[in-house]
C-alpha cells in the first residue's frame, strides 16, 4: 500500500510540474505573439484646380495641419452617407485628398469646400483599401481654411473656428456667445422665469384646495 501511494504522489507531482513548465515556457511566447498595431498614415496628398504640383503634408514634419487634414476626412472612411447629392453648378472647385501610409494609399475623397450652402464631401466607391458605398457628406466648415494653410489657393476664412459638430457641419462661434457675464444673466432671466411660473402654479393650487375644503365644510 505504501509503495503504490509513494508512486501515486511521483506521478502526480511530475504532472504538476510539467504543466508549470509548459505554462512558464508558453508565458513569454504568448506575449510576442500579440498581434502588431495597425500603420498609421505617414503623409496626405492633395491635387485639384490651381495646384500645379501635387501637394504633400507629411505626418513627421507637419503633425498639427496632417492632423488637421486627416480630421476633415478620416471620419468618413466607416460612415453612412447622410448628403443628398448636390448640383453640379453649385459644388465649385474640386480638390482630391488622398491619405498616405508611406507610399501606399489608404483613403481618397473628393472635396468641395466651397459649395453653395456649406463644404461637401465624396467618397468614391473604389477605395484603395477597398470597395465602400459611394456617397456625399456634409463637410466641416474648417475644410477650407484647413486647405487653404495647407497650400490650396482658398481666400481666407479668418471667421471660422476650428471643430465642428460629430465630424460633420461646422459651427461659426461669435464673441457674445462666449462671453461669461452674458451667459450668466441668460442663465438668471431663465431662473428668474421658472420661479415665478412655479409661485403662479403654486398659487393656482392652493386656491383650487382652499375653495374645495370650503364647499366641503358647507356641506358638512
Amino acid at each position: 500500500m505504501v509503495p503504490e501511494a509513494i508512486t501515486r504522489l511521483a506521478k502526480a507531482a511530475g504532472s504538476v510540474a510539467v504543466v508549470v513548465a509548459l505554462a512558464l515556457g508558453t508565458g513569454p511566447a504568448a506575449a510576442t505573439a500579440a498581434p502588431k498595431p495597425l500603420p498609421k498614415p505617414t503623409s496626405i496628398q492633395i491635387e485639384g484646380k490651381g495646384i500645379e504640383d501635387t501637394l504633400v503634408v507629411q505626418q513627421s514634419g507637419q503633425a498639427r495641419l496632417f492632423d488637421n487634414l486627416l480630421g476633415e476626412v478620416n471620419w468618413m472612411a466607416g460612415a453612412k452617407p447622410h448628403a443628398v447629392a448636390p448640383k453640379a453648378d453649385a459644388l465649385g472647385p474640386k480638390f482630391v485628398l488622398t491619405v498616405m501610409i508611406k507610399t501606399v494609399p489608404t483613403q481618397v475623397y473628393d472635396l468641395y469646400p466651397m459649395a453653395a450652402g456649406g463644404p461637401r464631401a465624396y467618397r468614391p466607391a473604389n477605395q484603395p483599401s477597398g470597395k465602400k458605398a459611394a456617397g456625399w457628406f456634409y463637410g466641416r466648415l474648417t475644410m477650407s481654411e484647413t486647405l487653404r494653410v495647407s497650400g490650396v489657393p482658398l481666400e481666407a476664412r479668418p471667421d471660422v473656428v476650428a471643430g465642428g459638430i460629430g465630424g460633420g457641419v461646422g459651427v461659426d462661434i461669435g464673441t457674445e456667445a462666449i462671453d461669461p457675464a452674458t451667459e450668466m444673466n441668460n442663465f438668471l432671466d431663465e431662473m428668474r422665469r421658472v420661479l415665478l411660473l412655479n409661485g403662479a402654479v403654486l398659487i393656482v393650487i392652493l386656491c383650487g384646495l382652499a375653495g374645495i375644503a370650503y364647499l366641503i365644510r358647507r356641506r358638512i
